[in-house]
């Protein structure tokens, strides 16, 4: 009996510590970028009423400069360092007066908005024909 009841006890145990690891590692959104989420109210509307999202990252401005040259560039002078910025992509038609703070084409069909983060601040929306970075999701299987 007393076998028993100690497995029992064992089991339990492992099964209390398995579910705790599971639930810890995923207590915010799920992704690294979960901080970025909230930005999407000022970021859609930088974007315009007609806009979809694409996706969502948190970067560094450094590490920005290093993934995608061309989108730091496009910011109004900045310099690379450890400030933490949202980059937040949406996919539609934009043009210079269709969006808030308006950097890159005069036109074309994905703006990415990046804002500084927790102050929220946007830095601009860039207007680009396709996107800088890839913005979807692993698929596994």
């Amino acid at each position: 009996m007393k076998i028993k009841l100690g497995r029992g006890v064992a089991a339990c145990l492992l099964a209390v510590c398995v579910l705790a690891g599971c639930t810890s590692a995923r207590s915010e959104l799920g992704t690294s970028d979960s901080a970025c989420y909230l930005a999407l109210p000022s970021a859609t509307e930088a974007a315009g009423p007609h806009s979809r999202l694409i996706g969502v990252h948190l970067f560094t401005l450094s590490s920005l400069h290093k993934k995608a040259p061309q989108l730091f560039k496009a910011l109004p002078s900045v310099t690379a360092s450890s400030q933490k910025i949202c980059v937040i992509a949406f996919d539609g038609t934009f043009t210079r007066t269709s969006v808030a703070k308006p950097l890159g084409l005069a036109s074309g069909t994905v703006a990415v908005v990046i804002s500084k983060t927790p102050s929220n601040q946007l830095l601009g929306t860039v207007i680009f024909n396709h996107a800088p970075l890839h913005f979807g999701h692993p698929h596994t299987g």
